[in-house]
C-alpha cells in the first residue's frame, strides 16, 4: 500500500511539476525537443500500463516511471491499478518464496532477481502486444 501511495505522490509530482520544468528541458538537455516529448508521449498512451507493469515488477526505478506516468498525463486509475498489481506481485513473490523455501532462498533471489523479472517482463510485454494485436 506504502509503494502504491508513494507511487501516486511520484505521479502527482510529475502531473504538477512538468508545466514549471518543461522549459529548462527544452533549453537545457541537448536534443530534447518539444517534438520529441510528443513521440514520448504517444509511446507512452499506447504502452503504458505494459511499461508502469514492467517498472512495478522489475528492479529499475520505479519512481522515475512514477513521475513519468504523472508528466505523460497517463489516466490516474489504469496507472493506479498497473502499479498495486505489480508492486503487490514483486513483494508477495519474494516473501512467498522465503516463506515456502526459507531463508536460504534469500540469497538466490538477491543473486538471479533481476534477471528472472526481465524474463517476466519480456513475457508481460509480449503478452501486452498479443492483446493490443488482437483488438
Amino acid at each position: 500500500i506504502a509503494s502504491v501511495a508513494g507511487g501516486a505522490a511520484g505521479y502527482g509530482i510529475g502531473a504538477f511539476a512538468w508545466g514549471v520544468v518543461d522549459q529548462w528541458f527544452y533549453d537545457l538537455v541537448p536534443g530534447f525537443t518539444a517534438a520529441k516529448f510528443q513521440a514520448i508521449t504517444a509511446l507512452y498512451n499506447s504502452w503504458g500500463l505494459a511499461i508502469v507493469f514492467t517498472a512495478g515488477f522489475s528492479p529499475i526505478p520505479y519512481k522515475l516511471f512514477t513521475i513519468s506516468s504523472g508528466v505523460m498525463q497517463m489516466p490516474l486509475w489504469p496507472f493506479l491499478g498497473a502499479s498495486a498489481v505489480s508492486r503487490s506481485a514483486r513483494f508477495f513473490l519474494v516473501a512467498g518464496l522465503i516463506y515456502r523455501f526459507g531463508p536460504q532462498v534469500r540469497g538466490f533471489i538477491d543473486k538471479h532477481f533481476g534477471w528472472l523479472v526481465w524474463g517476466f517482463a519480456a513475457l508481460v510485454v509480449l503478452g501486452f502486444g498479443a492483446v493490443k494485436l488482437a483488438f
